[in-house]
């Protein structure tokens, strides 16, 4: 989840082109998130893509996102007033995923939920915040629960979407964590602590988004 969230970010970060391109290359982004959310039922992917277009790194690009809402006005509108607040609604515990299309459950909550440490305070994510208290918290354990049941649903839905595709060994391999952590970290920065691993990438991606839009110092 973290490595395609980060690899999203370092191809919008990474075009050095005009802003126009980088604002045609959010679009793209966005329409992911779409075919992803409502085409494919992939709410893994979904949060995926969508966590990318929200670092903010990315988010800080008002240039770009100016020139989103110009030259790709839906593509805007389609992020702000569907994409997001979905998402945040699935977060938040305020809705679920339609049972009938979905091939991947939303567990990101679940999974966040499960690897924090007790010693660990207060985190970013909605889930995590003393605000949401403990019934958000007991709303992801009981989807948790409902979506181990609906395992062969989700199945049967996945096969439907699946239902002559050819995969391709090379495409596949791209999609892979270990890979893509090589291609982030290189083969020894991989084997490295993940809380360090993610600092020092936090750091580059910042470095390439001041290079596009230098922060404005105020005097």
């Amino acid at each position: 989840f973290q490595t395609m969230a980060t690899m999203l970010a370092v191809n919008v970060l990474g075009c050095t082109g005009t802003t126009e391109e980088r604002a045609a290359l959010l679009h793209k982004i966005i329409q992911i998130a779409a075919e992803l959310k409502t085409t494919m039922g992939n709410m893994f992917g979904f949060a995926a893509v969508m966590r990318a277009l929200e670092l903010p790194q990315v988010s800080r690009l008002e240039q770009t996102w100016t020139a989103l809402r110009q030259r790709h006005t839906e593509g805007a509108i389609l992020y702000e007033k569907t994409l997001r607040p979905f998402l945040k609604s699935l977060n938040d515990g305020r809705e679920s995923c339609p049972l009938s299309s979905t091939t991947f459950p939303h567990v990101l909550p679940l999974l966040t939920l499960l690897e924090k440490s007790s010693t660990v305070g207060e985190g970013s994510e909605p889930w995590e915040t003393a605000e949401a208290g403990v019934e958000v918290v007991m709303f992801h354990l009981a989807a948790a629960r409902t979506i181990a049941q609906l395992g062969g649903i989700y199945h049967s839905n996945a096969e439907g979407r699946l239902q002559g595709f050819q995969e391709q060994a090379e495409v596949r391999e791209m999609f892979l964590t270990d890979f893509q952590m090589r291609l982030l970290w290189g083969s020894r920065g991989a084997e490295e602590n993940q809380v360090l691993r993610y600092s020092k990438f936090d750091q580059v991606l910042t470095a390439l988004s001041n290079r596009l839009e230098p922060p404005i110092t105020r005097r």
